[in-house]
């Protein structure tokens, strides 16, 4: 069991660490309102579906933090040799800068903290950035699963994890072309669209492979893969199949294996 005061030590150790490294990256900065002519990647992910026994309240508390959040990082682009940070965008998610209480998951439990609910914009930013040629420098996955597939559109597994500041979402451009983010709010969806400043000569396809769950000494375990094929869009031929992410997470929910 964990001490309170020892954890919150420690995370502010991790939070000084990280500010500190920040000093000597190259983020991404620039905002701009026009769009780049080609877009790569379209998605979306509903605001509000079944969480267990949730309150529902904490849904639309996870809302007004997304719309707060969105507007540091609409319209950001990604230009050459920079890296996007989720953190280095919006910033410490504090109640004076209008967030309020929503879900976290945290410790390998569901609770309610100020700013809950951003992984959803997290785990929107990740499925983008896998459709295109940026690499994934920081992308961390929850420690279990908590919720049954209740109206789940994206494979278990595929989203990212955030903590302020050290539990953090990067990707870094190794192309010559320019990225750009366009994220909005609908009144049912949060919405997401990647652009490119010139047209890519591949396209990138996300598959689910070997999805299983396991009885282990009372517990439930969750267990796939996600792969990406490349595929060149003048001959479409395969030109490289990878595995990009491997889970295997505690499940919280009942299931029969």
């Amino acid at each position: 069991m964990k001490i309170p005061i020892v954890y919150k030590f420690r995370i502010l150790q991790l939070q000084i660490k990280r500010t500190s490294h920040n000093f000597f990256t190259k983020f991404a900065n620039e905002k701009i309102v026009d769009t780049f002519p080609y877009a790569i990647k379209r998605h979306q992910s509903l605001l509000r579906r079944k969480l267990g026994s949730s309150d529902p309240v904490l849904q639309e508390n996870k809302i007004t933090n997304l719309s707060i959040a969105l507007k540091s990082m609409d319209g950001i682009v990604l230009n050459p040799g920079e890296i996007f940070s989720f953190w280095h965008l919006i910033g410490k998610p504090k109640a004076s800068k209008g967030y309020i209480k929503g879900l976290l998951l945290s410790q390998g439990e569901v609770k309610t903290g100020i700013g809950g609910g951003l992984c959803q914009l997290a785990n929107l930013l990740f499925w983008l950035a896998l459709h295109t040629p940026l690499e994934i420098k920081e992308r961390h996955h929850h420690s279990f699963d908590p919720f049954p597939d209740e109206k789940r559109v994206l494979p278990f597994g595929s989203g990212a994890s955030v903590f302020f500041n050290y539990i953090d979402l990067r990707f870094f451009n190794p192309t010559n072309h320019k990225f750009q983010f366009h994220i909005w709010l609908t009144d049912q969806h949060l919405k997401g669209i990647v652009y490119c400043d010139n047209e890519l000569p591949y396209s990138y396809h996300l598959e689910e492979r070997n999805h299983q769950f396991h009885h282990i000494e009372g517990k439930n375990y969750r267990e796939n893969e996600i792969w990406r094929r490349v595929i060149d869009k003048r001959t479409g031929d395969v030109v490289q199949e990878k595995l990009m992410i491997h889970n295997y997470s505690e499940v919280k929910y009942e299931v029969f294996c």
